[in-house]
Parts: structure tokens; C-alpha cells; sequence
């Protein structure tokens, strides 16, 4: 079996945050459409210094075994040495999210009179 030595840092939008997590395991999923992130990392620090963000992360990553995030969700995805800090941060000026929706910002489609 191959080795989980790799690390990666994995960004995405969700719910018009971006999400920057670090994994072991990243590929493909079964499922069309689908990224898979396996083995998330959060950085060991000491009880006396906590990072609000990475805690936040923890939290609601903590009973996840595997998570399957939208192809069109993902921002990048780097293999790196050593794992960073966990963050979710605002989407800023230089990130768009893709659309989700074809429809105008009023919610209903434009009439086509005949």
C-alpha cells in the first residue's frame, strides 16, 4: 500500500466561505463530479495558545471520516511538505464563486412573450 506521507492543502467555497483544510488522502470519487478528502490534519498545538478558525474547523470536522466536496467547489488543490493552519476565511475580491443557479437574481426566469 502506497504511503500517506503526502499532505494537502485543499481550498474550496462552501456556503460563501473559503475553506483551506489540510488532508492526506485527496482523489477522485466514485461518485461523477466529486472530490474526495480523506484524513484531515489539524495542527497539534499546545492547550495554551488556540486559534479560534482552526478550532471552529475542528469542531465541524470532527466526525467526519470522509468528505466529498463538488468538483465546481474546489479553488486548488497543492501538495506541500508540512501542513499549515486550518482556516475558513471571507471570499475575497479575487475568488468568484461559480454560479448555482442560471436564473436572474430576482429568483424567476424571464418570460419569452410570444
Amino acid at each position: 500500500m502506497a504511503s500517506s506521507k503526502h499532505i494537502y492543502r485543499v481550498c474550496f467555497i462552501n456556503q460563501g466561505k473559503v475553506y483551506e483544510v489540510f488532508a492526506r488522502q485527496v482523489y477522485q470519487s466514485e461518485m461523477y463530479g466529486f472530490v474526495v478528502v480523506e484524513e484531515l490534519i489539524f495542527g497539534e498545538r499546545s492547550a495554551i495558545v488556540v486559534d479560534p478558525g482552526e478550532e471552529k474547523l475542528k469542531t465541524e470536522f470532527a466526525s467526519v471520516t470522509r468528505s466529498l466536496i463538488p468538483m465546481h467547489a474546489i479553488i486548488r488543490i497543492d501538495e506541500v511538505e508540512k501542513e499549515g493552519v486550518a482556516k475558513i476565511s471571507e471570499l475575497g475580491a479575487n475568488v468568484t464563486a461559480f454560479p448555482a443557479s442560471y436564473l436572474p437574481q430576482g429568483g424567476t426566469p424571464p418570460r419569452k412573450d410570444s
